[in-house]
């Protein structure tokens, strides 16, 4: 979804090749634009499942990061009560007052082991990562000569299937992503799960439909990595309460 936006904000589009010029193009876009190319010639040629490929293995290798996130975002969450409660306890007008909160803010954090910036970076990281990938797709010239299923990769979907099938799949993944939100945090996002699928098929309609089969499998596979998660925190909560119950 970056990409949709920064694809508006007047960056190069150009053809990339090995003789791009700047750190951006010629150490982040090309080497994956090369990639897509190897993977693409070891798939005799299909540049859509070189794609799919791709943006499946991008992930996978995303995945530690991803955990990472995610555990720092359940450790705060876990927190968030008694964080509410300093909250209360003292007057937000008062710069003193906002002081000693402050200190009692990170006395907690202190105590309970957690980093409330540790959720940051690997945020930080994937970003430019997930950013070259979209530009290599862009950019990459064979992308654009080749076909797949129904779609010429280099234009938009001339049926709209694609467009609409990624902006369901990222209605679904946030849908499940926001499932075991506190009541309150997912009333934020539900904003949100409504406007980036539109965004998406928005953007699906306008741009090559090899970025919305992109979007589409991104989102299927972090429906997939999502559903295990929540399953396996599921039993971890289970499992948590019956050894408490033993006690």
């Amino acid at each position: 979804m970056i990409g949709v936006v920064l694809s508006g904000c007047g960056m190069d589009r150009a053809p990339i090749t090995s003789e791009s010029e700047g750190i951006w193009d010629h150490f982040f876009v090309f080497p994956l634009s090369w990639l897509i190319i190897q993977t693409a010639e070891l798939m005799q040629g299909s540049y859509g499942l070189a794609i799919m490929g791709m943006t499946v293995v991008i992930r996978l290798l995303l995945l530690p990061l991803f955990l990472k996130q995610h555990k720092s975002s359940k450790a705060m969450q876990k927190l968030r009560p008694e964080i509410e409660q300093l909250r209360t306890q003292y007057d937000m007008k008062n710069t003193e007052e906002q002081r000693k909160m402050q200190q009692e803010m990170m006395s907690l954090y202190q105590n309970s082991g957690v980093n409330p910036l540790a959720g940051c970076l690997p945020m930080v990281i994937q970003m430019p990562i997930l950013m070259a990938f979209y530009f290599a797709i862009v950019r990459t010239e064979e992308i654009a000569t080749h076909s797949f299923l129904w779609m010429d990769l280099g234009n938009s979907d001339p049926y709209m299937i694609m467009p609409l099938l990624a902006g369901f799949a990222m209605f679904l993944q946030m849908q499940l992503s926001t499932r075991n939100m506190p009541t309150e945090v997912a009333g934020q996002m539900k904003v949100m799960l409504y406007i980036m699928p539109v965004m998406i098929v928005g953007a699906g309609f306008a741009l090559p439909s090899a970025l919305s089969l992109y979007w589409f499998t991104g989102s299927i596979f972090m429906m997939i990595q999502t559903w295990i998660i929540n399953r396996n925190e599921r039993r971890a909560d289970r499992a948590e309460q019956a050894v408490s119950e033993t006690d």
